[in-house]
C-alpha cells in the first residue's frame, strides 16, 4: 500500500505545534473533535501529551456517517476516560447548541471557585483540536452561530489560530488541523484517505479504491450490491470488484476498457457523501 510508511509534515503543522504548546497555559479546557466513523484514526496521538492536566471535551463528529451502535460504544469508552462528551453533526447543527452546556458542566468546579472569589462572568476559553477535514471550523461556525472559521469539505484549509467569541463568557480558540509526522499502521493511514483527512492529489485514487471496495464487498456485501448492483465474490480482490462496478456504471474508455479511476473517485465521493450508509471503521475493542 502507498501509504504504508507514508511520512508527510508540512511546515504549517509544525509551527501549529509549537502554537498549541505555547498557548495551552491560557485554556480553561481542550475541546477534542474526532471523526466518528474513526475514533482511533482521526485522533492525533500528540495532543494527550500536549495537553496534559486540562478538562477534555470529545466530540464525535459526523453521527448521521457513523453506525449509531458504535457510536454509543465509542461516548462510553471516551467518558470511560474521564472525558466528556457530545455527540454532532456539525453540518446541519445537530449537538452544537448543547455545546456551551457541556463545557460549563465540564468546568463547573472551576466555575463555582471563580464565583466564590467575586470572579462571576469571567471568560472560559477553550481550545478547539482536530485532524484536518475533521468538521472542525463547520463545528465552531455551528456553536458561534456565525460565519467566522474558514470551512471547506477539503483538508488544510485553517492555516492559523483564531479566537471565536460564542458569548460573553466563552470563547474559542480555532487551531490548524494538526496530523503526526508519520503513520506507522497502515489502517490509520488508509481510514484518514478514505474520509478525506489526507488530500486525495499525494495518494494513488486507484488503489485507495480498490482497498476501501474490498473492506466494503467483504464486511458490508449488501451495500456494494444495492449500490453498484454487482454480487461481492468471497475473496475477491478490490480492483476486480471495483472494475466489475465501473463497467456496470458504465464508466468505459476507449477500447472497452474500464475507468477504474473514475469509479474509484466516485466510490470515495459516495462513501464520503453518506450515500453509501453508516459505517464506523473501527470499534472499541481495536484501541491497543
Amino acid at each position: 500500500m502507498q501509504i504504508e510508511g507514508l511520512s508527510w509534515y508540512p511546515g504549517h503543522m509544525t509551527k501549529t505545534k509549537r502554537m498549541i504548546v505555547a498557548e495551552m497555559g491560557h485554556m480553561d479546557a481542550v475541546c477534542e473533535i474526532l471523526d466518528a466513523r474513526i475514533p482511533i484514526s482521526s485522533r492525533n496521538p500528540d495532543v494527550d501529551e500536549m495537553t496534559a492536566g486540562k478538562p477534555r471535551l470529545v466530540v464525535l463528529n459526523r453521527v448521521d456517517q457513523a453506525d449509531p451502535k458504535e457510536t454509543v460504544r465509542w461516548a462510553a469508552y471516551f467518558r470511560g476516560k474521564g472525558y466528556a462528551v457530545l455527540e454532532s453533526n456539525a453540518k446541519n447543527g445537530v449537538g452544537t447548541a448543547q455545546f456551551a452546556a457541556a463545557v460549563r458542566e465540564l468546568l463547573k468546579d472551576k466555575l463555582q471557585s471563580y464565583a466564590d472569589k467575586g470572579q462571576v462572568g469571567r471568560v472560559v476559553r477553550v481550545m478547539v483540536l482536530g485532524i484536518p477535514n475533521v468538521g472542525k471550523s463547520t463545528f465552531i461556525n455551528k456553536v458561534a452561530k456565525r460565519k467566522t472559521a474558514k470551512a471547506e469539505d477539503r483538508p488544510g484549509v485553517t492555516r492559523s489560530k483564531q479566537w471565536v467569541p460564542v458569548d460573553s463568557t466563552l470563547e474559542l480558540l480555532d487551531t490548524p488541523g494538526m496530523l503526526w509526522p508519520k503513520f506507522e499502521d497502515v489502517n490509520v493511514g488508509m481510514h484518514l484517505a478514505y474520509t478525506g483527512a489526507i488530500k486525495d492529489d499525494v495518494m494513488d485514487i486507484e488503489e485507495l479504491g480498490s482497498y476501501l471496495m474490498e473492506y466494503l464487498g467483504k464486511h458490508y456485501a449488501a451495500v456494494i450490491r444495492e449500490r453498484y448492483k454487482v454480487e461481492p465474490q468471497e475473496d475477491e480482490m478490490g480492483y476486480d470488484l471495483l472494475t466489475r462496478a465501473g463497467r456496470k456504471r458504465g464508466f468505459l474508455m476507449r477500447g472497452a476498457e474500464v475507468d477504474t479511476e473514475r469509479m474509484s473517485r466516485v466510490l470515495l465521493d459516495e462513501f464520503r457523501g453518506g450515500k453509501l450508509g453508516r459505517f464506523t471503521l473501527e470499534t472499541v475493542e481495536d484501541v491497543k
